[in-house]
């Protein structure tokens, strides 16, 4: 059992670490948010590659971000039922989400993302639009890099899941 406890503080470590510094981003987001206003409407100045950033940037967010929310439990649940239920109750439904639905699509769409990044780094894809962002193929990269880290976080989600239900607590 303290093996399994180790496996959860390494990947619960990782994911902290991760989404810490992905949170920087959000601040970095607003600002670049704010100054593309300013110049649109104030300076009548547009961006594509600012746009573009933008949405990046949110997509990294996003995407390896996922993780850290699924970690503190801070990831959209309809809890209707959920939040009424002892911790065993709710061990039981994460046990059962994380095997049957959080890690074979993880799984899933790590395997099926494989061949779409691999193409994309071949290719040396960039914007197709004039004045856009060069290097798309690392924004694309992140896709199979933040179910990857979902994964883990779902594995580390039921193996908690079932220290909980043998009367081990939350690790």
């Amino acid at each position: 059992m303290r093996y399994l406890e180790v496996v959860i503080l390494l990947i619960d470590g990782v994911n902290e670490w991760i989404g810490r510094a992905v949170s920087w981003l959000t601040t970095f987001l607003v600002l670049l948010v704010s100054y593309d206003v300013f110049a649109r409407y104030l300076l009548k100045r547009s961006s594509v590659a600012i746009q573009e950033l933008e949405w990046h940037i949110f997509a990294v967010i996003f995407l390896l971000g996922s993780a850290y929310a699924l970690r503190h439990d801070r990831h959209v649940r309809v809890d209707v039922l959920y939040s009424r239920l002892s911790y065993k109750g709710r061990a039981i439904i994460d046990l059962i989400g994380s095997i049957f639905l959080l890690i074979p699509f993880s799984i899933l769409v790590v395997l099926s993302s494989k061949d779409f990044v691999i193409n994309s780094f071949l290719i040396g894809e960039a914007s197709p639009d004039p004045g856009g962002l060069p290097a798309r193929y690392l924004l694309k990269a992140t896709i199979p890099l933040g179910f990857l880290l979902l994964l883990l976080q779902g594995i580390a989600l039921a193996i908690n899941s079932i220290l909980t239900l043998k009367g081990r607590g939350d690790v």
